[in-house]
């Protein structure tokens, strides 16, 4: 790890964030001095090290175990805003954050549809190209989103969407993941990627045109690909322990590509948020509300968060 310190918001105190915190500090060997925790020292009770806290403000008589308050909602939303000015600093070497509640930032008026567009606003380079993409990653099992929090209706696949996205992970494959040559699955938007055009004609509008431009770039993309047949062959692969067969699977959207990650691997399945000055990751559960405040909350997911932000 370099000497920036790793930021972790402590996210939803209303939630489980704070407590997988704390249970996946305590049982990791990382320096106090490596780490800079953004929320409130109040919420960390049980911490056995003395790790450094970034105040944000919070009262006692805000913690309602279980509810979404706006309370909660602008607590959440100053961490990520810390962790963001740390990060243009160059204070910080990677953003690990709590799970949040996207309904209470929307009662606190931040009305964003995740952490992820929070960091891109905040972070991205625009005028250079520079945006957030979504990555789910278990081991070599890695699911791209190439649309992310949109009602299904509302789901559009470009072939500009298409170039400017595999453009992008291959750019971060190569060069955070030091895979020298990415293999990229592109599931189809349709069902039998569309039959020839009998069951949609994305696939041959959309998704035709983009691959051959990509594969004039050099980028080892393949033809659009029904999902359910290139993730029963992923999940044989990550069931079997060997070798996934591609570096990425581009999902079309939300629950087309989490469904398969999560089903098999919830716990150790780490959120990234990549394309940005600095890697973003975070457990792939949510608040949990309805265990929060309990002591049972399993932070496996939150340390492989850790463990991952480490490590790139």
């Amino acid at each position: 790890m370099s000497n920036k310190k790793l930021a972790i918001t402590l996210g939803d105190f209303n939630g489980i964030g704070p407590e997988v915190t704390i249970k996946a500090l305590n049982k990791m060997d990382i320096p106090p001095q490596q780490v800079i925790l953004i929320g409130a020292k109040q919420l960390l009770s049980g911490l056995e090290k003395d790790f450094e806290v970034e105040e944000v403000p919070f009262e006692k008589n805000w913690l309602k175990y279980g509810s979404e308050t706006k309370e909660a909602g602008e607590f959440s939303y100053q961490c990520l805003l810390k962790a963001c000015e740390f990060a243009k600093d160059g204070k910080v070497s990677a953003i690990v954050t709590a799970p949040v509640s996207k309904n209470a930032m929307h009662l606190a008026g931040h009305n964003y549809s995740g952490q992820t567009e929070v960091l891109e606003k905040n972070l991205a380079d625009f005028d250079s190209g520079e945006k957030a993409e979504m990555l789910f990653v278990c081991s070599d099992f890695r699911v791209l989103l190439l649309t992310r929090h949109l009602p299904l209706k509302d789901v559009k696949i470009t072939k500009e969407l298409l170039i400017e996205k595999v453009q992008r992970i291959n750019n971060v494959l190569k060069t955070k993941f030091k895979i020298d040559n990415p293999s990229i699955a592109l599931c189809s938007l349709n069902p039998h990627a569309g039959e020839n055009g009998i069951l949609g004609d994305e696939e041959i509008k959309e998704f035709a045109p983009a691959i051959e431009i990509l594969k004039n770039m050099g980028i080892n993309v393949s033809a659009a690909k029904p999902a359910d047949t290139l993730f029963a062959k992923a999940a044989k692969s990550f069931l079997n322990d060997k070798k996934q067969p591609y570096d990425v699977y581009c999902a079309c959207y939300h629950d087309q590509g989490l469904i398969p990650i999560k089903t098999l691997a919830m716990e150790k399945t780490v959120n990234m948020t990549v394309g940005l000055k600095v890697i973003r990751t975070s457990p792939a559960h949510g608040t949990a509300y309805d265990i929060a405040g309990k002591n049972i909350a399993d932070e496996s997911s939150m340390i492989e968060a850790i463990r991952q932000a480490i490590s790139l």
